[in-house]
């Protein structure tokens, strides 16, 4: 589960830049947060209730920080680390990158940066980091 500060933003990076799809939501107005959950289509899953799906990614939106613009939630990739990244696949890195930037898309590491060519890595909204892997499975 990642904590969220502004929806709109998370949900648009997952779902658009990511491809991802909004697959339920849950909102407690009583509790002041919002859950939002996402994945990929996965036809072994269609029809499937929230918690009977593979491989959903929580996110958590505590109302009123989408306000604050100096609001951030520690991504646990500061000074004490402690948390890595998610990674998803590609069928072509080079095309996915190309896209992230033109998307606007906030890279932590290029292909082209360091000794690993093979992987990316961007950052979310709240710069919880996504490592963006080529699968030449997909290649099509």
């Amino acid at each position: 589960m990642y904590r969220i500060r502004d929806p709109k933003a998370s949900l648009r990076f997952y779902t658009e830049i990511l491809g991802m799809k909004l697959v339920d939501e849950h909102h407690s107005d009583e509790a002041k947060f919002s859950l939002y959950f996402l994945g990929y289509e996965d036809p072994a899953s269609n029809g499937l209730v929230r918690l009977a799906r593979q491989g959903l990614l929580e996110l958590t939106h505590n109302h009123g920080t989408e306000n604050d613009a100096n609001f951030a939630y520690a991504t646990g990739n500061g000074e004490q680390g402690g948390y890595g990244h998610i990674a998803v696949t590609v069928d072509d890195l080079t095309a996915a990158c190309a896209r992230f930037d033109e998307l606007g898309v906030k890279f932590i590491k290029r292909p082209e940066d360091g000794r690993m060519k093979h992987i990316a890595f961007i950052a979310d909204p709240d710069g919880y980091r996504v490592e963006i892997l080529e699968n030449p499975a997909l290649k099509s």
